[in-house]
């Protein structure tokens, strides 16, 4: 009798690579530019919301103000700070994408990230060939499957 045990079903990554073309890094370009301004938008949100939690403190306290107030308002104004430093460094990174992407040479292929496949293993199989594989797309079209399916 033969063993039913002869494969397994496993999962692996799999990286996706682009074609840099002059519709993709327009594409890239437009895309960091929403992510910077979705961070713009949300900073100047933060501000605001600080700007009515400090109002609302300092409407309710007695003037001048007394030290517990005082600290409210500077927690605040340090959480407001933080946040706002938080969304900096992210537009920051932002920018810096637009950049590489502006700088990056047409044809040459960019990691864009990764997804996941399941593949079958049998005995005998070479298992380090079987995961690394790699779909090359140009303008999200397939060009080319590269390893062991």
């Amino acid at each position: 009798m033969e063993d039913a045990n002869t494969s397994l079903l496993l999962k692996r990554p799999v990286n996706l690579k682009v074609i840099v073309t002059t519709r993709w890094k327009e594409e890239m370009q437009q895309q960091l530019q929403a992510q910077i301004s979705q961070l713009d938008n949300q900073m100047q949100q933060i501000e605001m919301q600080g700007q009515r939690a400090i109002s609302e403190i300092q409407k309710q306290s007695v003037s001048p103000p007394g030290a517990q107030t005082t600290q409210q308002i500077d927690n605040i104004q340090l959480q407001v700070n933080q946040k706002k430093s938080e969304f900096l460094e992210r537009k920051n990174q932002f920018l810096q994408q637009m950049q590489q992407v502006q700088t990056v040479e047409l044809e040459q292929e960019v990691v864009q990230g990764q997804m996941e496949s399941f593949f079958r293993v049998e005995k005998g199989d070479n298992l380090v060939k079987k995961l690394n594989v790699e779909i090359v797309i140009r303008d999200g079209v397939i060009e080319e499957i590269r390893g062991e399916i």
